[in-house]
């Protein structure tokens, strides 16, 4: 009787499963309400939450909970309230942290051939930013995976500039001697090195006390940052030498991405694209509008320059970083130059 009884509940359990099955699978196939879970995820970044990607960020929180029917709240942490970007990554890795924002210097550190993003002059214009981004980026961003890292996609941080607190820099020469805040990355160094400047890696919270003090003469970021972080009350001079592009990687934790259904992976990713888009639309419009408001503090000399000199001095950089970054990475993203 009680092996038949085993038999029989063994059988029952079976046929219970597999309609449970296929039930789920029927429901993930439609992306039906009951594939979604409730969830409460964290998003952290180091901008203040007027800065463009920090808006970015917001939208992208906003998109996935209206496309979940409410289910998945995205809290978004903005200044640096979860840590600097080491931090972040860690945090990723680890499944302490669900998502953050992170500039490419940071993520560099931990895939050197993503670091191909931060050489000086290594894009036309936007739009060839965005071609290579969306393809080779793309592609670059698998090999975070193995290291627990997701890349979603790149929102944008921005094209950056030079300031200073000693004087004007028109060209190269102007900058000998001068000691210049930098990002914990190779190339940034390298770049400044080149430049004649003193580079001093430091993280982006202790930026505007530095320069404050006279720890560093200047610093070299998007308008979005310099007027965010209100680092035209420390600095006299600006110098428009748009020598980096600046994107900023959407990243979730392999972690939390693995526990994820495909109904709930096809929701991050419609979000992620839907809300890159709009971010970098966002960030073209206002970075003229910020260097409008830098000038109207009247605390900030805004100075054009000749940045040719600046691409001559600088592609022993690119020299320098070729076998780390890949030379087949740089021949694609030349490639997708306007002819």
């Amino acid at each position: 009787m009680k092996r038949g009884l085993i038999v029989v509940l063994t059988l029952l359990w079976a046929v219970s499963g597999s309609f449970a099955g296929g039930g789920k699978e029927s429901a993930a196939s439609k992306q039906g309400a009951g594939e979604i879970p409730s969830l409460t995820l964290r998003l952290g970044h180091i901008a203040e939450p007027s800065h463009p990607y920090a808006r970015g960020g917001d939208y992208f929180a906003d998109l996935v909970k209206k496309k979940s029917g409410g289910k998945i709240e995205i809290k978004t942490f903005h200044s640096s309230q979860l840590g600097d970007q080491k931090t972040l990554i860690e945090g990723l890795i680890y499944g302490t942290i669900d998502m953050a924002l992170v500039g490419t210097a940071a993520l560099g550190q931990f895939q050197p051939q993503i670091s191909i993003f931060d050489l000086p002059f290594l894009f036309d214009d936007l739009e060839h930013a965005y071609k290579s981004l969306d393809t080779v980026g793309m592609e670059l961003g698998k090999a975070l995976e193995p290291k627990g890292l997701k890349l979603l996609g790149y929102m944008e941080n921005g094209v950056r500039h030079m300031t200073n607190n000693v004087r004007e820099i028109k060209t190269p020469e102007d900058m000998k001697g001068l000691k210049i805040r930098v990002q914990t990355n190779k190339i940034f160094v390298s770049m400044m090195k080149a430049l004649g400047a003193s580079p001093t890696p430091m993280s982006l919270g202790e930026l505007y006390t530095a320069m404050q003090q006279g720890v560093v003469d200047g610093q070299e970021n998007p308008a979005a940052h310099i007027y965010t972080q209100r680092f035209y009350e420390v600095q006299k001079y600006a110098s428009l030498t748009a020598h980096c592009y600046a994107p900023e990687p959407v990243l979730i934790s392999m972690k939390q991405w693995n526990a994820f259904s495909e109904p709930v992976r096809s929701i991050f990713w419609e979000a992620a694209k839907e809300s890159i888009a709009w971010q970098r639309e966002l960030s073209k419009k206002e970075d003229s509008e910020y260097w409008d408001k830098i000038r109207a503090t009247g605390k900030m000399k805004v100075t054009e320059v000749d940045r040719k000199p600046f691409m001559e001095v600088t592609k022993k950089v690119h020299d320098e970083f070729a076998d780390s970054v890949g030379r087949d990475n740089l021949a694609k993203i030349n490639a997708l130059k306007k002819k």
